[in-house]
């Protein structure tokens, strides 16, 4: 009688059952950590945006805040080679500067910048909301003038981009 080498049908069927079994486990739960850093570093986005549009308003009191996320960051080389202006700013980085809606989303999020008021501006609103929804994220985001990060869940559009629908958010931490 001849020694058999190797795996039967069973032992292998019973191998990959168990990795199938693993990975029903593991998918869902790796799904929703990348949902949370998503949020976490959208979150953070709308933040960095917020003290960029103070920074612009104290560098630029003629114009108030910025008319537009762009004008927040740079353009090319426009600030290696001539310097910061009021059309770019050169305060946020270019990622985050073009991760409006229909550009390149940022961890999952596009955002927006709306200034009112003015002129000079004298209002602002921030807004971040999921490329997309249970995918990339859930909530969407938003800031005003005030500097405190707020929240909506679902989001999905931006919906929160006015002074009035942002202020009756939710503050992150609430």
């Amino acid at each position: 009688m001849r020694k058999q080498r190797g795996f039967s049908l069973i032992e292998l069927l019973i191998v990959v059952a168990i990795i199938l079994i693993i990975a029903a486990i593991a998918i869902p739960n790796l799904l929703r950590a990348r949902i949370a850093a998503n949020e976490s570093s959208a979150a953070a986005s709308v933040r960095t945006i917020s003290t960029a549009e103070l920074t612009y308003q104290t560098s630029y009191p003629a114009v108030g805040y910025a008319p537009n996320l762009a004008s927040l960051g740079p353009t090319g080389s426009a600030c290696a080679s001539s310097g910061p202006t009021s059309a770019n700013a050169c305060i946020i980085d270019y990622v985050l500067a073009s991760a409006a809606s229909g550009g390149t989303a940022k961890s999952g999020y596009f955002f927006a910048a709306a200034p009112a008021g003015g002129p000079p501006a004298n209002q602002y609103t921030i807004d971040a909301w999921p490329a997309t929804l249970n995918t990339t994220g859930v909530k969407e985001f938003c800031a005003v003038e005030d500097n405190v990060v707020r929240f909506k869940t679902p989001g999905g559009s931006n919906s929160l981009n006015n002074n009035s629908n942002c202020t009756a958010a939710t503050p992150i931490g609430n």
